[in-house]
């Protein structure tokens, strides 16, 4: 196999930093203060301020409610993803059931429905289980998505062989047996890609946190993050203090899981 030449490296190193620039001019603004935001020289090197910044963050909103109940939802939402669509894709893609297919086309077809058409209606439902202002009315929309089982299924066609399913049967394994020992060990990269990718998606969420949870009782660091940006006037310094905050745990993850992440997607590499 050829080596990719230098201009490939290049290449790669500038979307690279691209990619990183952001988050880092965000670190650096929130070690200053706002006198020096609007210097005519670029924002290139920390100042002092991290630590009062950080301060004036806790002081402004309740972000140690909002980082706790971020994590609860997201991390909720997560796990229940990965393991309810683990055990729909294993099934959808290697058991036997009538209206299998029709089920499935059920399922990839409501993806397909924008979100938005059911807020009134979800709302509604929310409202007559009296979880307006809970943290109910977040997690259980989202404990499964029509996407997470759509990706475990497909990640069970190319990991797990029917042979090696019928192998299992015939030695009289269970069919929960079955996917315990045969499909989880398989799945980890794939359900390691799919964790993150629903972490991040429940993390960011900002819209329906908003119009189901009360800012002031349960925030979510979306929320509070929106709460820092509506004063009478921007304080960049404040508001990218928050921002740095709410992406901590988002980078743990990803440094937690990334071995995981790398295998699944190189799994779909071509060789």
């Amino acid at each position: 196999m050829r080596r990719p030449g230098g201009w490939v490296y290049a290449l790669l190193a500038g979307v690279l930093g691209a990619s990183i620039f952001p988050l880092y001019w965000s670190y650096v603004v929130s070690t200053r203060d706002n006198s020096a935001i609007g210097e005519t020289s670029p924002l290139l090197l920390p100042g002092g301020h991290l630590a009062e910044n950080v301060r004036r963050v806790f002081a402004a909103v309740d972000f140690w409610a909002a980082l706790g109940n971020s994590l609860i939802v997201a991390g909720t939402v997560t796990v229940s993803n990965v393991v309810l669509a683990s055990l729909a894709g294993f099934a959808f893609a290697r058991l036997r059931f009538p209206g299998r297919n029709t089920l499935f086309l059920l399922v990839v077809g409501s993806a397909m429905v924008p979100a938005q058409l059911g807020v009134i209606p979800l709302y509604l439902v929310v409202g007559d289980l009296g979880w307006y202002g809970r943290l109910e009315a977040v997690i259980v929309p989202g404990l499964l998505s029509a996407f997470s089982v759509f990706w475990m299924r497909q990640a069970c066609e190319n990991a797990i062989g029917a042979d090696l399913v019928d192998a299992a049967t015939v030695d009289g394994c269970s069919i929960l047996r079955t996917y315990w020992h045969v499909a989880v060990p398989a799945l980890r990269p794939a359900a390691a890609v799919l964790a993150m990718l629903t972490f991040l998606a429940a993390w960011n969420d900002y819209f329906w946190p908003l119009v189901v949870l009360d800012p002031n009782e349960t925030p979510t660091v979306q929320v509070a993050l929106s709460q820092l940006a509506s004063g009478y006037y921007t304080d960049y310094a404040l508001m990218l203090t928050g921002a740095t905050l709410g992406v901590v745990p988002v980078i743990a993850l990803f440094l937690l899981l990334g071995r995981h992440i790398v295998r699944g997607i190189l799994k779909g590499a071509p060789g």
